[in-house]
């Protein structure tokens, strides 16, 4: 039995409470509590305890159907974490301005740990390709242009944890080879943007520049996609870049002078 003053029942506690709401994404909003308990692995009894006394604190809601979602509470406690808050407030004037110029998807992502999270994203009715993304999922950093954006100005040792994880593959046109991924980073710091076509999506090419922070750091990642057959990136990029660099601005940086834009139809472009 663990005695009362031993940290790994709560930290065991927490973790699993934590397990069961990573279990609620975007295509699984609402579940039965059964589901959740063959998603995370836990047993059903566990599963039953933790959710009640979720749903007590108002971190889990129960709907008329009996399936458990994420609560209210737990969108108004994410939403005091003042670095994306203050990210946000400050890009969202200057996304609508670009959603009504360029008429596509568009949004905003931060690296987390191997992958990029979306903490801001604008859809746009009639747009030329699919997107997959939604506003807080994610998406690994190698396979998209907003995480290239990230990799290319983050510290070679994050660059390196990311390169040895294990790549999925989305398509026939997802680069997975190290070797070829740190050319694409090389050439997303170089240029300040990244191209990628086709690799989560075959229809899909996404454009991303970076957004830089109070300490001229890359904070994040703004994105435009357009579809992979037709559209130039060129109809795009001047007013991506322009939107980033007064995102940047707004939060207080100073962003570097930009690199001579490269001939959007070189075959190294993504």
């Amino acid at each position: 039995m663990t005695a009362p003053g031993d940290t790994r029942s709560r930290d065991n506690l927490l973790a699993r409470a934590v397990r069961i709401i990573e279990a609620f994404d975007a295509g699984h909003a609402s579940l039965p509590v059964s589901a959740v308990a063959r998603r995370t692995g836990l047993p059903v009894p566990t599963t039953y305890r933790l959710v009640g006394e979720l749903l007590q604190l108002g971190l889990l809601e129960r709907g008329a159907d009996r399936r458990v979602r994420v609560g209210v509470r737990l969108w108004e406690l994410a939403s005091r974490s003042a670095e994306a808050t203050t990210l946000r407030e400050a890009a969202m004037p200057f996304m609508d301005d670009l959603h009504a110029a360029v008429r596509q998807h568009t949004q905003l992502g931060v690296l987390d740990g191997e992958d990029v999270l979306y903490v801001e994203r604008k859809s746009a009715l009639g747009a030329d390709v699919p997107n997959i993304t939604r506003t807080a999922s994610r998406l690994p950093a190698f396979a998209c242009s907003s995480g290239l954006v990230l990799l290319a100005h983050a510290s070679p040792a994050t660059q390196e944890r990311v390169l040895a994880a294990p790549r999925r593959v989305y398509t026939p046109l997802t680069v997975t080879d190290a070797g070829e991924l740190r050319r694409h980073l090389a050439e997303a710091r170089y240029r300040g943007y990244a191209v990628v076509r086709g690799w989560v999506h075959e229809q899909t090419a996404g454009v991303a520049v970076p957004v830089w922070g109070p300490d001229n750091t890359v904070l994040a990642a703004l994105a435009v996609l357009i579809d992979n057959e037709s559209a130039r990136v060129a109809t795009v990029l001047p007013v991506l870049l322009a939107t980033a660099r007064g995102i940047s601005r707004a939060l207080g940086a100073q962003p570097p002078p930009l690199a001579p834009v490269a001939d959007e139809c070189d075959p190294t472009g993504g």
